[in-house]
């Protein structure tokens, strides 16, 4: 591989400037080719940011024989698809969460990794968030155990729009994608395997076509439990906020920024060499490829958490 990694990006949307931004601030990475829907909007996209090239086509950036690497930021439903294209084209890739949005595909990708030997990531972002490895780090110095999660994750989709307000061209979902951040952080905090999983959910929206409200429990092996509550219907405050009640303490998790079960802020600024964990997130799949391993959150390391997500389907379905 050439000194410096050659990426492209596909995706030129809200989450792939996040990327863009952060790969700004690794070294020995380069941006060289901007892949998206919009021949337009990602021309200027690729302007703000240098990129030299830009196609609508994923296959003509594949073709480009400096490509080493894929970073995927395209909707849902085209995920698994892309990936498995790239894992054949010879290229690493990283792919944002989710990796599919059914058990057959992931199931697909995870052989393609073990047969390439590929680095390929899953963007299961809440790994990396300054806030969930400072506990992650308690955890581990064995100074806490997780008894039980509460997770609340509130969007307002009743128009499909994305995290900047704009219009979307796709339909997210609140299974595949929203509850796949938990489903895998809460497996991966308690250090213990899911082995049982509840879900229940709200009326289908007409338009849509998905549910706007939904409520899951997960247990771990190990007795911790979650409460995990999704909603495209609230009118609030937007995001994901995560409460981890253990034995020795109660920590309030909020994207990057983390609290004490009282509300005082914790200085999580020394847990990582950034505050982004975006940022944190690419830095661990560009170290992979250079150290040639498999990364935290490689896409068999989260496989399991889209075992849970198929069976929380296969209720859904069964329940009507």
């Amino acid at each position: 591989m050439n000194t410096s990694i050659k990426v492209a990006l596909a995706g030129a949307g809200a989450f792939g400037i996040k990327h863009l931004d952060g790969i700004k601030n690794i070294d020995g990475v380069e941006v060289v080719s901007l892949i998206s829907r919009d021949l337009e909007n990602t021309k200027k996209v690729a302007e703000q940011y240098g990129i030299g090239h830009v196609t609508t086509e994923l296959s003509e950036a594949l073709a480009l024989p400096e490509v080493d690497v894929v970073i995927l930021c395209t909707p849902t439903q085209m995920h698994a698809e892309q990936a498995i294209t790239c894992l054949k084209a010879g290229k690493h890739v990283q792919v944002e969460i989710p990796m599919a949005d059914n058990l057959a595909d992931a199931e697909e990708i995870v052989r393609l990794q073990k047969e390439t030997g590929l680095v390929a990531m899953v963007g299961h972002t809440r790994r990396f968030n300054p806030s969930h490895q400072y506990v992650h780090n308690q955890i581990t110095a064995g100074k806490f155990n997780i008894q039980q999660m509460d997770v609340q994750t509130y969007f307002f989709r009743r128009t499909n729009t994305n995290a900047l307000g704009q219009a979307r061209s796709w339909t997210d979902h609140l299974l595949w994608h929203h509850a796949a951040h938990t489903v895998d952080l809460f497996a991966y905090q308690a250090g213990s395997p899911i082995v049982q999983a509840n879900a229940i959910q709200g009326p289908i929206h007409p338009t849509l076509g998905i549910a706007m409200d939904m409520s899951i429990q997960l247990k771990a092996a190990n007795g911790a439990i979650c409460t995990l509550s999704l909603s495209f219907n609230n009118d609030g405050p937007l995001g994901t906020y995560f409460r981890y009640i253990g034995d020795t303490a109660t920590y309030l998790a909020r994207y990057d920024d983390l609290f004490t079960g009282k509300d005082e802020q914790i200085d999580v600024s020394n847990v990582a060499v950034s505050m982004n964990g975006i940022e944190l997130q690419d830095r661990e799949f560009f170290a992979a490829i250079k150290e040639g391993r498999q990364p935290n959150s490689s896409v068999e390391g989260v496989f399991a958490c889209y075992k849970v997500l198929h069976d929380l389907e296969q209720q859904l379905n069964a329940a009507g």
